[in-house]
């Protein structure tokens, strides 16, 4: 169940949803805007690797704001601390930037229960665009839960946003995980797909 405008800022008053500063003229008929922070990273390298570390560069802009080109991931913080322990939030581009060809999380929507923190925000532009700090650009939902509440405890925990990739990590795991399943036996491929 999504929670209202109206029911967000009554948990925001009794301290079970985090959204800080908070204003009630970015509340929703469900939803709460939120802002662009002012820190932004990019990757230094054009080509990724989800089993490495991936090194960024700080790119400082101000109220001039910064064209974002396609083809890169531009890593910036939400201006607003958000989360909760008690609803789980997921978050969304505005309607008005996702018409400019702005994604704003490509694939990571959803805040785990007790991740509470300024988000890192995905974003991609599908044609140049700029954007401005402190603008309005996503909008965050929260829906009630079902079940035994476990908060997060993950890496990304405690880290100063935006947090560039630690898929790394989960590369090593598997990696350790595949080699002590294979038992020294090797795949071969398949063309069933």
């Amino acid at each position: 169940m999504i929670l209202t405008g109206n029911a967000i800022q009554e948990a925001v008053q009794l301290g079970d949803i985090s959204i800080s500063p908070f204003s009630v003229d970015q509340l929703g008929p469900n939803s709460y805007d939120f802002r662009l922070g002012k820190r932004c990273k990019v990757y230094c390298e054009d080509e990724l690797d989800c089993a490495k570390d991936n090194p960024t560069v700080n790119v400082q802009f101000g109220k001039e704001g910064l064209l974002l080109q396609p083809h890169r991931v531009y890593l910036f913080n939400t201006h607003e601390t958000i989360g909760s322990e008690r609803y789980v939030p997921i978050i969304r581009g505005r309607s008005s930037v996702g018409r400019l060809g702005l994604f704003i999380d490509i694939t990571a929507d959803l805040i785990d229960l007790g991740s509470i923190g300024q988000l890192t925000l995905q974003l991609h532009a599908v044609v140049p665009v700029r954007v401005y700090p402190l603008m309005l650009i996503g909008q965050v939902t929260f829906w009630q839960v079902d079940g035994v509440v476990r908060v997060y405890s993950g890496k990304y925990k405690g880290l100063q946003s935006p947090v560039a990739s630690l898929a790394y990590v989960d590369a090593r795991q598997t990696k350790e995980f595949y080699e002590s399943n294979m038992d020294g036996r090797t795949v071969q491929p398949t063309n069933r797909f």
